[in-house]
């Protein structure tokens, strides 16, 4: 274990003075309905549950998205090794309830604790994990350095840091260049990637791909989706998933024109934050679409034009339900959400120009004509109306399948770790 340098000394120094305010502003988060009243003091690293016996894997992610993609990487160890036990932490209140809907088998969560002393010590004692694994890009150096000094090995996986990521982290340099060398496995998802954590002083970095594309598909609703589709009667129906207010332009845009040729046309509005929904509300009524709302339970009768799904942890059951679906971000300057969710139940992929966030994810499903560029409502109506549609989602599943070997040498390097 490496003693920590100045810069992680001063932040470790920094997490003791600020230790003291954390519940209150827990409590602060709370009541913004920014944090769960029933689990807050998980992040104060008090455990809600119990340390299962045996060997335990620690995985954490921020968020929903990065979250999700650990399950291919739990499922594949559980193969491989069914006696391992996994704990995934996370930071946001969407992750945490989505992920429940998604549960691997001997997996626990518990949000993150805080990275200051207190909780990172009542963590790490009560879990006492045997190999702590971080995905993508979030380190939190306090909590990195309590685990490295308990003797516990570190990997980072799926590490994704695109030219913009990197010019933020490169101004706190001296921190990574003390944190990144504790980590005896760092894989990135592409060779952009490697190379900004080489800069940033990671001794060694091998690339190996994105988890997202072997990840198994988002939990389904059977009798709710028969249901669904028994009111949908065979309508066309496409899906913007995981939107934002751009994407909702394009899509709303697109509809209409769609309509003109195909009257029974139903699009289904997957926002991103579903808090969203009045605004969207909103902007449908002053268009004159019919408008179904899924948080409200509404049905869908044969005249519904727009369906909002302004649901959390619906995206398996409606990826099943649609023929073709637009990747939201991917119009604007988030640049993009995980497509490889729609590949996976052989729902179409569509998207916008803007990807950075999984450049290479849509590289390859471009280069295997898995996926299509429809940026504007012509370009977007053009293709939902092309026959040969449904041909990208077979290729984008063959991908799928071809993923399988990389993350096995991925699994047996984590487990030499143990």
């Amino acid at each position: 274990m490496r003693s920590p340098e100045i810069a992680l000394r001063a932040w470790l120094g920094l997490t003791w003075v600020l230790q003291p305010i954390l519940p209150w502003h827990l409590k602060r988060r709370i009541k913004r309905g920014k944090e769960d009243a029933t689990r807050w003091r998980e992040k104060l690293g008090h455990a809600s549950a119990e340390r299962p016996e045996g060997r335990l894997i620690w995985m954490h992610a921020v968020g929903l998205g990065e979250v999700l993609a650990l399950r291919g990487l739990i499922a594949r160890l559980s193969e491989q090794d069914p006696d391992l036990n996994f704990l995934v932490t996370s930071g946001t209140l969407a992750s945490a309830q989505v992920f429940a809907r998604n549960l691997p088998p001997r997996t626990i969560h518990q949000f993150a604790p805080l990275d200051a002393p207190g909780p990172a010590r009542r963590f790490l004692d009560h879990w006492r994990p045997d190999l702590s694994i971080w995905a993508e890009q979030e380190l939190w150096p306090g909590l990195v350095f309590r685990t490295d000094r308990a003797n516990i090995p570190l990997a980072l996986v799926n590490a994704r840091m695109n030219t913009t990521a990197f010019e933020r982290r490169r101004r706190g340099g001296a921190i990574y260049r003390d944190i990144l060398p504790r980590f005896a496995l760092i894989s990135a998802q592409d060779d952009l990637t490697a190379e900004h954590l080489a800069a940033l002083g990671a001794p060694l970095v091998s690339t190996d791909g994105s988890l997202k594309p072997v990840t198994p598909p988002l939990a389904d609703a059977p009798k709710e989706r028969a249901d669904l589709q028994a009111a949908i009667k065979g309508r066309f129906c496409w899906l913007a998933a995981s939107s934002h207010d751009p994407d909702e332009s394009l899509a709303l845009a697109t509809h209409e024109a769609l309509l003109k040729a195909n009257p029974d046309a139903l699009l289904i509005l997957a926002p991103r934050l579903p808090d969203r929904a009045p605004e969207i509300m909103t902007r449908l009524a002053e268009l004159g679409l019919e408008t179904a709302q899924r948080s409200k339970g509404q049905d869908i009768p044969q005249d519904t034009q727009v369906y909002l799904a302004d649901t959390f942890g619906d995206l398996g059951l409606l990826y099943r339900l649609a023929q073709a679906a637009f990747i939201g971000g991917t119009t604007s300057d988030i640049e993009g959400h995980n497509p490889w969710e729609a590949a996976q139940l052989g729902c179409t992929i569509l998207h916008g120009p803007r990807t950075a966030n999984f450049a290479a994810d849509y590289a390859a499903l471009t280069v295997a004509d898995a996926a299509r560029l429809a940026g504007t409502p012509d370009k977007l109506v053009t293709a939902l109306q092309d026959p040969s549609l449904a041909d990208t989602a077979t290729r984008a599943s063959t991908l799928v399948a071809a993923n399988m070997d990389r993350l096995d040498h991925l699994c047996q390097k984590l487990r030499e770790l143990l």
